[in-house]
């Protein structure tokens, strides 16, 4: 089982694939946690989570053993990519089974946007939003990335940024802002919308 911690999960699949069930196990440990935690931020309901979290694996299983998996890019994205679709149709399941509406009412003080939770579309929106900000950020020079990391993931002050960083607070603010810039310009010429 050490050995198998140390392959890829390239490796580990191709390994199930020729009948390795210790391979799948593996990857399972690897990826339970966070693609679980993915999935309830999703649905927020921890039995549907829990549901979808299986029926990803089996589908992932499924494709595997039926020799239908081809490696065009990260295995684990690729098991994000199902979780979503299943979390999408379950919205759509249960949307279709009937909802009330006060459309047809006289007045409409509660059937407001601002009111309402966010639709699944939105939920996807902000999802694709994030990861594409977050492959921006990567591009950045190293000590741009640093500030953005700890300003925005890490939410450190200014002061606790240049003290970690050893600079001064005009010098952090100054990466943060040639960090916003370059985003700015990143996200125009590859035309990545960074808001809903």
């Amino acid at each position: 089982m050490r050995n198998q911690q140390k392959l890829t999960d390239e490796q580990l699949v191709a390994a199930y694939a020729q009948g390795d069930n210790k391979a799948f196990d593996a990857l399972l440990m690897r990826h339970k946690q966070r693609l679980f935690s993915y999935i309830y931020q999703l649905v927020r309901d921890s039995d549907l989570a829990d549901d979808i979290f299986q029926e990803t694996f089996v589908k992932a299983i499924t494709t595997i053993r039926q020799g239908r998996y081809h490696d065009f890019g990260k295995f684990s994205a690729w098991l994000y990519r199902i979780a979503r679709n299943l979390a999408v149709d379950s919205f759509r399941a249960d949307k279709s089974e009937g909802t009330l509406s006060t459309d047809d009412c006289n007045y409409d003080i509660l059937n407001r946007r601002d009111l309402a939770e966010d639709t699944v579309e939105d939920i996807m929106v902000d999802l694709q939003i994030e990861e594409d900000l977050r492959r921006l950020v990567d591009r950045l020079p190293d000590n741009q990335r640093e500030v953005v990391t700890m300003r925005f993931y890490r939410d450190l002050s200014f002061k606790e940024i240049a003290e970690q960083t050893g600079v001064s607070i005009n010098t952090a603010l100054g990466r943060m802002r040639y960090a916003l810039l370059n985003l700015r310009r990143m996200a125009k010429e590859k035309d990545v919308s960074l808001t809903r």
